[in-house]
């Protein structure tokens, strides 16, 4: 049974807060009511910071990742190395790899993986403009660093098919310290950092296969 609040604000506030993934109405009340003891200047921040959070993050042109700019702050970073691509399926699987201060180069963020159950197919993730960005000539390299799941395999696969005809560039895969069934950003820092630096040609799996 849902509970009633005699203020239809207080009830309103409950209702927003447990729209967010993991909030329940419960957990909801308790923060709305935290937020009722403090300040009216430190919530009208917090309001105004999610706000500001909305409007002016966007997504890099380039990699997908988050940025305030047109292109990101890594994308940039003459520092980085241009050569090495890393492919991963959410932002927070960059946060993840940026930890572990392993790898380099930059990023490319698919926003999902395919997943025929789901509905999910290669033209609904950012895997045209990967090949676009191997096609300019720049790219060397492209880890694949994927979940280790069948999701995570079928586009990884999917990826090498699509990048065979640019035999010189380098397909590689994180070494299997990433459990099988395993999220990226749930793998701790230093078995993903080694992960990345014992890296493998994608082609190797095959013969491992076999």
């Amino acid at each position: 049974m849902e509970q009633e609040f005699a203020s239809t604000l207080l009830e309103r506030a409950v209702s927003e807060f447990a729209k967010l993934p993991g909030i329940g109405r419960k957990t909801a009340l308790r923060l709305v009511l935290y937020l009722l003891k403090q300040p009216v200047a430190d919530v009208r921040g917090f309001g105004e910071a999610v706000v500001k959070l909305r409007e002016e993050i966007g997504y890099c042109r380039v990699c997908h990742n988050i940025s305030e700019t047109e292109v990101c702050p890594i994308c940039s970073n003459p520092l980085r190395d241009a050569s090495t691509v890393c492919v991963v399926e959410h932002v927070k699987d960059v946060m993840s790899i940026e930890n572990t201060h392993q790898h380099h180069g930059l990023y490319h963020v698919l926003g999902g993986l395919i997943s025929p159950m789901d509905g999910i197919g290669p033209q609904d993730i950012e895997i045209d403009s990967l090949v676009e960005r191997v096609a300019t000539g720049e790219v060397k390299e492209v880890i694949l660093a994927l979940s280790a799941t069948m999701e995570g395999d079928t586009t990884n696969f999917y990826i090498y098919r699509r990048l065979a005809p640019y035999p010189d560039v380098r397909v590689t895969m994180l070494a299997r310290g990433v459990s099988v069934g395993n999220e990226i950003e749930y793998t701790d820092e230093l078995t993903l950092g080694r992960s990345i630096l014992g890296r493998t040609l994608f082609s190797d799996t095959f013969k491992e296969d076999k």
